[in-house]
This record gives C-alpha cells, sequence and structure tokens, in this order.
C-alpha cells in the first residue's frame, strides 16, 4: 500500500456542499489538504455520483458548469477501473457483507493502492480487503 488515500463520494460532496456546515468544513480541509500533498484518488464511479449529487440532490445544488469544471479538476486524480475491480468486488461484497457499490469503492481503493478510505458510509476502523476505512467527520 501507498500514502495514497481514496476519496468516496461522500466526503467529496460534502467538500463542496456549504449547507452542510461542521461536515463542509471538515471535508474541505481533508480534500484540500489531500490536494496539496497530491495524495488523493477517486474512481470514475465517484466522479459520477459526484456530479449527480451536487447537480440534483444537495439542498443548494450546484449549476452544472461548476460541477462539471470540478469533475475536470478532480479527472488527475481518477484511476481507470475495469471488469476486474468488477469481478473482486463481487468477491468484496460477499466477504465484508457490504453492498455492491460499497464494494467497488473498495476495490477501486485496493487497486490505486490507497491506504486509507475516507468514508462516511463504511465502518471506521474496518479494514476491507486491505484497506483501512476512515470517516474524517467523527
Amino acid at each position: 500500500m501507498s500514502d495514497r488515500t481514496f476519496v468516496d463520494t461522500n466526503i467529496l460532496v460534502y467538500a463542496h456542499d456549504l449547507d452542510v456546515t461542521s461536515k463542509h468544513a471538515i471535508a474541505r480541509s481533508v480534500v484540500t489538504e489531500l490536494w496539496e500533498e497530491g495524495r488523493g484518488v477517486v474512481s470514475p464511479q465517484v466522479l459520477q455520483e459526484f456530479y449527480v449529487t451536487v447537480t440534483r440532490k444537495i439542498a443548494a445544488p450546484l449549476p452544472k458548469a461548476e460541477a462539471r469544471l470540478l469533475v475536470r479538476t478532480y479527472a488527475p486524480w481518477c484511476i481507470d477501473v475495469g471488469p476486474g475491480e468488477v469481478l473482486a468486488a463481487f468477491q468484496i461484497e460477499d466477504e465484508a457483507k457490504i453492498g455492491f457499490w460499497d464494494a467497488l469503492i473498495v476495490a477501486s481503493a485496493r487497486k490505486a493502492r490507497a491506504k486509507r478510505l475516507l468514508s462516511e458510509d463504511l465502518n471506521a476502523g474496518q479494514v476491507i480487503a486491505g484497506v483501512e476505512i476512515y470517516n474524517p467527520l467523527q
């Protein structure tokens, strides 16, 4: 594993959603630090979910142009995910007893050789497929 940190969708969304005041400040700080250190990583799934969430699902949706610019900004963090990660996610889903989409995030983090996965959705402190889950919002 490397010192890379995989950022799940919810953390990235909170970093740009001004209506979740306390979560926003923490997520923004964490994402900014990862950006400055060049240690952040995401997958296409995260960028897709981020775009849909910030343009449709938050209290004050971002304009599409702004959201698209953010996706382009985070694109250098993005790793390629293919059928191998989908197949790995099936095994992670069964072994860790988590949902498929969360398992695909874990499989993607593992492919990126990320040491940590920042997420609010999984159990902090748990290690899944060699990746430690960390919730910076706790």
